[in-house]
């Protein structure tokens, strides 16, 4: 069996079928669609042609890339500090992805957010700057 290889292309180039197929597993994996049935339907392809292609066409994922970096945080248990810290990141236009926030212990909490960095405004040393500077952050890591 010869190793699948896989060529990034622009959609704008592509057959109108992949990018079908592509919305028709969407609407499976938002739950739109009950049955892929329906979702070759909602898309306007029949569902042999979402059979043929559904394992060889995919989005791009920018998790492969440097689009994506996670803070990792020690915030002090008082009201609002997590907040703060996400609206923060909303201002300068970062994407929250995920949270996990560990239980509090002697006052701190271990927080890990993974967030989308494409669009931010400032470079990540400048937004660990400004997470600092928020009350009851005590420490800031920013990895890659």
């Amino acid at each position: 069996m010869s190793k699948v290889k896989y060529v990034l292309v622009n959609e704008e180039i592509l057959p109108e079928i992949y990018l079908k197929v592509l919305c028709a597993k969407e609407y499976l994996a938002a739950g739109e669609a009950a049955s892929a049935t329906q979702a070759a339907k909602m898309a306007g392809i029949s569902r042999s042609a979402y059979y043929k292609y559904k394992d060889s066409v995919f989005r791009y994922n920018p998790a492969a890339t440097k689009e994506i970096a996670t803070l990792q945080l020690r915030l002090r248990d008082t009201k609002g500090v997590l907040s703060a810290v996400t609206g923060e990141l909303y201002l300068v236009g970062a994407n929250v992805l995920s949270i996990n926030q560990q239980i509090p212990q002697n006052g701190v909490a271990g927080v890990s957010l993974t967030m989308r960095i494409a669009e931010m405004t400032v470079s990540l040393q400048e937004l660990t700057e400004r997470l600092k500077k928020i009350g009851g952050v005590a420490s800031v890591y920013i990895g890659g």
